[in-house]
């Protein structure tokens, strides 16, 4: 017996028996890609790379924040080093003190420190009796010279000459053994003021420099030998480094060296060997003159030092230390370059560690590889959620 179907029943029917992709649920497949199509939802992490990529990009300004630099690799002779602990201390061939001659007080400041100051730049002004007395002795002998000159022999006699013209003399160097510079002497009997002998006078930067001390205060009286200020050269410095004597053959002058501060490693070479041994740590003063660009190395600063006593007869790809790093799964890896400022984690074996070298292998020669920076660069891989596996 037929059953007779209701509107609702018989619209029922039409809907099963309609394929899948022409009702609704087409949309739960929407944006799905199969091997030939053009939509794909796979996302992005949050810094632009694909799930697969283990690329970290980084732009020129993070570049010079972090110091990043990259070296080609190339077989080199290894270094034969000693090591030895060093401290830093000021480069005392480029360092001067000015003191006053003679008793004098601080009548202004003109120089503070920190300050860069310049050869024959003003530093600060002095007052002193002794000095006053000497400017008006100076300047009558100048005087009482212009006028026998003028005369000449004709006129006045020899001796009277010769008095006038050693009066002078005398007058003159008692000023610049006081502390007045012959361009301020000069100023001096020039002066056709009064009061110009009042007993003040201004010392003057030695040398190019940065102010490193200035003890005083004005208003103080300065003994002779008091030490206003020290002034100091800082774009290089001088490493003291303490050396076993049993090694001290094999140190040359002009060897080169390096030291290590704040992570960091510095070119420099010997530059004196002491010839006394010190007697409480026993071991051999060897003087390094190190540049300091920026100002980074400080006296009393503690630093490690190697110093280059030859070099191996066999070459080797070689590292920075610094430059070889654990990656996550505990292998050895280096960021190699593939592009400026696109870095990727590359595995390599190594061979050999020295002092501060890394030898390794696994690379070829000409391969641009981080050889500073490298830490920062892995931080960045870190963040973007990469497990490094590069085999």
């Amino acid at each position: 017996m037929n059953k007779k179907l209701t509107p609702y029943s018989l619209l029922l029917a039409l809907s099963l028996s309609l394929p899948a992709h022409a009702t609704g649920d087409h949309h739960e497949h929407q944006g799905e890609q199969n091997h030939e199509g053009q939509t794909d939802t796979h996302e992005e992490d949050e810094h632009g790379h694909g799930e697969e990529e283990n690329i970290v990009r980084l732009n020129k300004a993070q570049m010079e924040m972090a110091g990043i630099r990259v070296e080609a690799l190339a077989a080199r002779p290894l270094a034969e080093e000693i090591e030895a602990p060093g401290e830093v201390q000021l480069n005392a061939y480029a360092t001067s003190q000015v003191t006053p001659r003679i008793e004098a007080q601080v009548v202004a400041r003109h120089a503070r420190l920190g300050d860069r100051v310049r050869k024959d730049q003003k530093l600060v002004t002095l007052s002193s009796a002794d000095m006053a007395e000497a400017q008006g002795a100076a300047l009558v002998a100048y005087k009482d010279w212009q006028r026998v000159s003028k005369l000449g022999k004709q006129v006045v006699s020899e001796q009277r000459f010769l008095e006038a013209r050693v009066a002078w003399q005398q007058a003159r160097a008692r000023l610049l053994a006081y502390g007045m510079t012959a361009e301020q002497v000069k100023q001096l009997v020039r002066d056709t003021r009064i009061d110009s002998a009042d007993g003040s006078f201004a010392l003057l930067s030695p040398q190019d420099g940065t102010v490193i001390r200035d003890d005083f205060i004005v208003g103080q009286m300065a003994e002779p030998g008091d030490l206003l200020f020290e002034i100091t050269d800082e774009s290089s410095i001088w490493v003291e480094a303490r050396v076993n004597p049993d090694v001290m053959s094999q140190v040359t002058p002009g060897a080169k060296a390096r030291i290590l501060a704040a992570n960091h490693w510095v070119e420099g070479k010997v530059v004196q060997i002491h010839h006394a041994m010190d007697e409480t740590t026993r071991t051999m003063g060897v003087r390094l003159e190190i540049p300091n660009p920026g100002d980074h190395l400080h006296p009393g600063q503690f630093v490690t030092t190697r110093i280059q006593v030859g070099t191996s007869a066999q070459s080797a790809i070689s590292l920075p230390t610094n430059a070889v790093l654990r990656s996550p799964d505990g292998d050895w890896q280096v960021f190699v370059e593939k592009a400026p400022g696109e870095f990727e984690p590359v595995e390599v074996e190594l061979v050999r560690q020295l002092p501060g070298i890394a030898v390794i292998e696994g690379l070829p020669e000409g391969t641009p590889v981080v050889v500073q920076g490298a830490f920062f660069v892995q931080s960045e891989l870190a963040k973007s959620g990469f497990a490094v596996h590069n085999h």
